[in-house]
């Protein structure tokens, strides 16, 4: 798989997680839990989209 392929693969994740994301927080009832849990996946997709995109190709 190419750089920018895993790239793009890791923003839709990031961006399938916002929206479950912000679905949930509207919810009535949201589990605080499972909502914390995927933020904390939504960081670290964005931990290593910074990452991969700062090195040099």
């Amino acid at each position: 798989m190419s750089l920018s392929s895993h790239l793009q693969e890791l923003k839709k994740k990031h961006h399938h997680l916002s929206t479950a994301v912000e679905e949930m927080q509207r919810s009535p009832g949201v589990d605080d839990l499972h909502v914390a849990e995927l933020k904390k996946q939504k960081l670290r997709l964005k931990e290593q989209i910074n990452k991969l995109s700062t090195q040099p190709h």
